[in-house]
């Protein structure tokens, strides 16, 4: 599996306007300045300690060096070798909303609260800037769709690494939403409508994807239709099941649970059929 890791740089003025140089050159240059770099390792590296590991054991072929928004990035690609999927010993269930960016069935849920204050201060910021049509207010709004692209970024990473963790941890694989066409299938409010567009979703669905395969972590995609409406623990499907946005109550049964946990082993459980259907087709 290919993996980027990314690399900042902290070079001294002068080589910044060395670096500047190189790089108006020609990328043939940049690649061959990222080389002596390496080899004489005349920078100072900022990455995990995971990342630094991936490069010392898997860097591969050439690295990109790159300046944005003032910073100094070596982009290096390494080849890590696949690693066998485990069989699953059940599944986490994901559910990805907008109160709570994701739940699992185990009932931990990464509060969406603080990420949509963030996000509203944001949504009001571009507003007033767009008004202004002026240069620097341009200059600002290109500045700060960058730093909300990092910000959703680093989000989506610390909640996909909790959660293929706890897979690992637990010998389980992960049964995540098919939200292909998320964004014309449900029928929500203007606001929530709002919020749902501007949170990166299918990037969250990549990362927990890509490093459960690093880890052996099975993962595989279900249905979500009726899950925030059914009872998992009989089965009821009904629209009153949901008596708010944080209860499911069923009027059948009358099992209770946060609803989004409740989606979340509704889930889990079509993720341990279809994991069935697809590798035990002649099973019972």
């Amino acid at each position: 599996m290919k993996f980027v890791v990314q690399v900042r740089l902290f070079p001294t003025p002068a080589q910044e306007a060395a670096l500047a140089d190189t790089l108006r050159l020609c990328n043939e240059a940049a690649n061959l300045v990222s080389r002596i770099a390496w080899e004489t390792k005349t920078f100072r590296n900022c990455c995990s300690d995971e990342q630094a590991a991936a490069l010392a054991a898997y860097r591969k072929s050439e690295s990109d060096l790159v300046r944005r928004d003032g910073m100094w990035l070596l982009i290096a690609t390494c080849d890590i070798p696949d690693t066998d999927v485990t069989e699953p010993d059940g599944f986490l269930g994901v559910d990805l909303g907008i109160a709570n960016i994701a739940t699992t069935d185990d009932g931990k849920r990464h509060s969406g609260k603080h990420l949509n204050a963030v996000r509203h201060r944001n949504r009001e910021l571009r507003r007033r800037l767009q008004a202004k049509q002026t240069k620097s207010a341009k200059r600002l709004l290109k500045a700060r769709r960058r730093k909300e692209a990092r910000f959703a970024r680093d989000v989506n990473h610390v909640i996909s690494k909790d959660i293929v963790t706890e897979a690992a941890r637990t010998g389980r694989g992960i049964a995540l939403e098919d939200l292909q066409g998320i964004r014309d299938r449900v029928r929500l409010r203007k606001p929530q409508r709002v919020t749902l567009h501007s949170w990166a979703f299918h990037e969250l669905g990549q990362f927990v994807a890509y490093k459960a395969r690093r880890a052996g972590v099975a993962v595989v995609y279900v249905d979500p239709a009726y899950t925030s409406q059914g009872c998992s623990a009989c089965g009821h499907v009904d629209k009153r099941n949901r008596p708010n946005q944080e209860t499911c109550a069923c009027t059948s049964c009358g099992f209770a649970e946060h609803a989004d946990v409740n989606a979340a082993r509704n889930i889990a459980s079509r993720g341990v059929a279809g994991w069935a259907a697809v590798n035990q087709p002649n099973a019972a």
